[in-house]
């Protein structure tokens, strides 16, 4: 062995290697059986994972919050920072939500606010047994009736992840993001019959840096809905079906309501749903604005209503269908999006007379009508002049 690398390259890699292994945080992994958590079908694993929380919140280095295989009973929780350290809950086991509504206070059941560096992960399932619930919703015929459990509240929530978990049977939204910053998403599933109201995949408000990738969502309203507020928002590589699409609000039913801006859908796709990917706005009611907005290499198959934009949005008659909408559209773009439409309408562009679309352009669309109608695929365009590039299948409106 050459002597240079004998005594002095050994003792610096050396050297290296425990510098590089000083660096690395301290792991502090809590399990919930340490608090006395366990499966169970007649007890649940509240206060267990309060002190496990507790103690996590509280440590100095990085906290790993285990919940084993097996099946779990959990009550409305409420795990609240700031923290002082990063927290991963890994959920390996399978949680479930109290049937009755009675056991819930609150608008959620599982709800994590104001902290930072935080991640769920695990392989575990989080099942909101919503099947009772959905019989009690009422809210599409009283617009002030009560809100039902959201089943994963992220509250002003930085720098976070949720990844390899899946939600089923919500009472309410499936994920529900607010204030939040820097999240990511990512190879979750998300199931509800489609029969299932109010049951969202993924809603977020007023939010910036949120990504959505490799995700699946099949329920009973939107797979994923974007509200006001939200900026560089980029969804990526999801599948949608069955359920309401994928889109932008509702927008402009309360006061004071942010700007949307910079929003990307691209490579989703979406299957049997109502609707493909869609802006919504409320007729008549408050100011807002949404802008570059980019739907990109979706396809669709046998949807409804392919591409809308829909400024006369009105569930249930809600609201003064003969007013405009005062939420400005502008700098929309829907580029190669192709498929299958179930209704001859594959692209209805419906804007306000009050506030016209602006700056909208579709490019490579191939949309065929397969309904069981007569008829073939048509564009129906109000208060817009949208500009089309490259092939118009249905020809331009």
């Amino acid at each position: 062995m050459n002597p240079i690398i004998n005594y002095f390259t050994i003792p610096f890699l050396l050297l290296l290697g425990s510098i590089v292994e000083a660096a690395i945080p301290e792991k502090h992994v809590i399990d919930i059986t340490k608090y006395g958590g366990k499966a169970s079908q007649t007890s649940n694993i509240n206060q267990a994972l309060l002190n496990a929380w507790k103690e996590a919140c509280g440590s100095p280095s990085y906290s790993e919050i285990l919940i084993p295989i097996g099946n779990y009973l959990l009550g409305e929780i409420d795990l609240a920072g700031p923290c002082k350290a990063p927290i991963v809950l890994v959920i390996k086991g399978n949680l479930k939500a109290p049937s009755s509504l009675e056991a819930h206070t609150g608008d959620y059941w599982i709800r994590v606010g104001h902290v930072n560096n935080f991640t769920i992960t695990g392989g575990g399932t989080l099942n909101g047994d919503g099947s009772r619930a959905w019989k009690q919703n009422i809210c599409q015929k009283d617009p002030n009736c009560k809100n039902l459990p959201i089943t994963l509240r992220l509250d002003y929530v930085e720098n976070g992840i949720v990844e390899n978990i899946k939600s089923v049977d919500s009472k309410n939204f499936h994920f529900n993001l607010l204030e939040c910053r820097n999240v990511t998403i990512r190879r979750v599933i998300i199931q509800a019959p489609a029969m299932s109201p109010n049951t969202d995949g993924i809603h977020m408000g007023r939010c910036e840096g949120i990504n959505i990738e490799s995700t699946k969502i099949g329920t009973g309203d939107d797979c994923i809905s974007i509200g006001d507020g939200s900026s560089r928002i980029k969804i990526v590589d999801v599948s949608c079906g069955p359920g309401h699409g994928i889109g932008i609000g509702s927008l402009g039913k309360y006061k004071n309501e942010e700007p949307v801006t910079g929003v990307l859908f691209k490579r989703c796709v979406i299957n049997n749903a109502d609707n493909g990917v869609r802006i919504k706005t409320w007729p008549g009611m408050y100011t807002s604005i949404a802008s570059d907005m980019v739907f990109e290499d979706i396809t669709m198959n046998n949807v409804s209503n392919p591409i809308l934009i829909d400024q006369m949005y009105c569930p249930s008659n809600h609201c003064n269908k003969q007013t405009q909408s005062n939420v400005k559209l502008s700098k929309i773009s829907f580029r190669n999006i192709r498929g299958t439409s179930f209704t001859p309408k594959a692209i209805q562009l419906i804007c306000s007379k009050q506030y016209p679309c602006e700056e909208v352009d579709l490019g490579g669309i191939n949309l065929q009508y397969v309904g069981k109608a007569p008829g073939r695929a048509i564009a129906e365009c109000v208060n817009i002049k949208p500009k089309f590039t490259g092939s118009a299948i249905p020809a331009e409106c």
